[in-house]
């Protein structure tokens, strides 16, 4: 494989499908997802003219997407001039797709890269950034999730607990990049509502729109990270706080108690708090308590009751629960470091808060760390 002759043809590739009629973005994916097909194929089988196979899988690929948007714009349009019939305004097929993405056969990981590609509309690459993966290794995943629904038939759609999961984690994607994926995944869960009375429906709904009305104060004005006990809590949406917590309340009640209730349940208490100091921190220990053979005993479940034990009993005592969490849980040595700082052990606390950085997964995160890390040994100094 001569990766330096592919690297020289790209540009020269991308001209022809601009000149084609490509805009330069989209000649730019369907080059790049060829040259992953390129890597894969050609070193059992070389190609003779290795531009002219670029420049014909690249254009397939180009064609192949454009149908794609083409087809998802025409949807939109369909519903926007002919409403369907029923009590959910705008409603559209996308909620369809998802159960259909989110197929039996399916684990949730390989339904969300795939909802995200076929029903999104994001492309491998936005995909890829989003979960910090090569775009090669998405490539296969999304591939292996075709392969494996490839020949079944699509009257099977995956089962509320899937899909479920899958609009909880494209919510967690976050705000960032072409698609707001936070919205669209509220829009969606919205619209399941409203169609089924399951206490969890209901239950994601909330959690969705507590976490939702905290956007705001979540980065400052230069894009820095601000964490739940400095950010500016007059910011909070308050139309949609009382939304989420009327939806929990009435879920709630039906006593079926579910994840994505207790979640919310810890949200709505953070949210209905002035302060930090004056959260409710003991409940706030009880719900995760109560999550937590909800979820299997979630590792991640663990390290974040060890910081509500932290506040609620004090350092001490969420070190103590934090002794019970792998350390290679993601966002364990941030952890250990806030409740080191609050300990008094400031050299330990900065220590941790170093690694946490080098750790992060993004750029805003890994700069708050370090931030985190030089105040800490300033003040122990």
């Amino acid at each position: 494989m001569n990766e330096p002759l592919l690297r020289e043809l790209v540009p020269a590739v991308i001209g022809v499908l601009v000149r084609r009629g490509a805009d330069f973005a989209s000649a730019e994916d369907a080059v790049q997802e060829a040259l992953i097909r390129a890597l894969k194929l050609w070193p059992d089988d070389p190609p003779r003219d290795p531009k002219a196979w670029l420049v014909a899988a690249a254009w397939h690929k180009f064609v192949d997407a454009a149908r794609s948007e083409a087809s998802r714009r025409d949807r939109e349009l369909a519903v926007q001039d002919e409403p369907p019939a029923g009590a959910v305004p705008g409603a559209d097929d996308t909620l369809r797709l998802y159960f259909l993405c989110a197929h039996p056969s399916l684990p949730p990981a390989a339904a969300v890269a795939l909802t995200l590609r076929a029903v999104g509309g994001l492309t491998t690459r936005q995909i890829a950034l989003a979960y910090l993966v090569p775009e090669a290794t998405m490539a296969q995943r999304i591939s292996r999730a075709k392969r494996r629904i490839a020949g079944q038939s699509l009257d099977r759609p995956g089962d509320l607990g899937t899909v479920l999961r899958v609009l909880y984690l494209v919510f967690n994607e976050g705000y960032s990049g072409d698609v707001d994926l936070a919205a669209e995944a509220i829009r969606l869960t919205r619209q399941l509502f409203a169609l089924t009375r399951e206490p969890e429906v209901a239950g994601l709904l909330a959690l969705m729109l507590l976490h939702h009305a905290r956007r705001a104060s979540r980065t400052g004005a230069d894009g820095r990270l601000v964490p739940l006990s400095e950010q500016d809590r007059s910011r909070w949406d308050t139309a949609l706080i009382a939304e989420g917590v009327e939806i929990l309340q009435a879920a709630l009640a039906r006593d079926r108690l579910g994840e994505y209730q207790a979640q919310a349940a810890i949200a709505a208490l953070h949210a209905d708090a002035r302060t930090t100091e004056s959260t409710d921190w003991v409940q706030i220990v009880e719900w995760y308590d109560e999550l937590l053979p909800l979820t299997g005993d979630s590792p991640v479940v663990r390290l974040n009751r060890a910081v509500a034990v932290g506040e609620a009993d004090g350092p001490r005592a969420g070190l103590a629960a934090l002794g019970g969490v792998d350390p290679a849980v993601p966002r364990y040595a941030a952890v250990a470091a806030h409740l080191h700082e609050r300990a008094g052990d400031l050299a330990r606390a900065a220590d941790l808060y170093a690694e946490a950085s080098r750790a992060a997964t993004s750029v805003p995160e890994r700069d708050h760390l370090t931030r985190q890390a030089a105040r800490a040994r300033h003040r122990g100094r």
